[in-house]
């Protein structure tokens, strides 16, 4: 199987986050960047279907050069081949734009590949519009929020929790299918398999290889302005009779709160 999956580098879910007013965006000193949690999924899942049925493991980003290093990280795993499409622009929160940008790169730069895995979300943008936009962008059918996938002769199964039991899809390859959590654990690199990514070529394509001239890939979205969510207010504890208590607190939801 040719497997291609897409991940970004986004800020470790552990650190602590500062905004930079003036540029609108997350000031990036200190930050410690990861590949995106649901991405790893993605590969892992690309990684035990290569394992079962041979082929190869392609991964691809968006993004600036520091990009590579998740990439790195991804064939310490056990990927192939990595390739870096160069997008010096800062994140603009357009889903659509970048689609646009992959679906282009899968029809001049990995035409044929039989399957295309997205993790369910980023949890930088965190919109979860992508790979639904590239999904139709290239008319591809589509599985989103997969939490096990069986794939056997030009064709995959899907399975995907909704709420109260589960739902299967059938797909023909190729086509587009988005990891959500359960679908797999993903490995850790091996000391073996990080000497190795050191060693591998990362080939960088501009935009303009993919023929995006400069006004070509004006963002549809504008950012008005970036902020933190603001800070909770300390909790209340009702004491006393517990009938009274209970009183207090339908008061408090209904009056205070507002949710009854």
């Amino acid at each position: 199987m040719n497997i291609l999956v897409f991940v970004k580098r986004v800020p470790d879910t552990e650190s602590r986050i500062r905004i930079q007013h003036e540029t609108k965006s997350v000031a990036e000193d200190g930050l410690n960047f990861v590949v995106s949690p649901y991405d790893e999924y993605a590969v892992e899942e690309a990684l035990r279907l290569k394992e079962a049925k041979g082929g190869t493991v392609r991964v691809v980003s968006v993004g600036r050069d520091e990009a590579v290093a998740v990439l790195r990280k991804c064939l310490a795993m056990g990927a192939d081949e990595a390739v870096l499409i160069k997008d010096e622009s800062p994140e603009t929160y357009d889903g659509l734009r970048t689609a646009r940008v992959i679906a282009r790169a899968v029809e001049r730069r990995f035409a044929g590949a039989d399957l295309l895995l997205f993790g369910r979300q980023s949890v930088g943008a965190d919109n979860g519009q992508v790979p639904a936009m590239v999904a139709e962008l290239l008319g591809l059918p589509q599985a989103t929020v997969v939490t096990k996938l069986e794939v056997a002769d030009g064709t995959a199964v899907a399975y995907r929790e909704i709420e109260g039991g589960t739902e299967k899809v059938a797909l023909t390859l190729p086509a587009v299918v988005t990891a959500q959590k359960g679908l797999n654990e993903p490995r850790y690199e091996t000391l073996k398999g990080i000497m190795a990514a050191k060693k591998k070529e990362i080939p960088v394509v501009p935009l303009a290889d993919l023929g995006f001239g400069p006004d070509d890939l004006v963002p549809a979205v504008e950012v008005r302005a970036v902020d933190l969510p603001p800070a909770r207010k300390a909790g209340r504890v009702l004491q006393g009779d517990p009938a009274e208590a209970a009183r207090e607190l339908v008061r408090l939801l209904r009056d205070e709160a507002k949710v009854i």
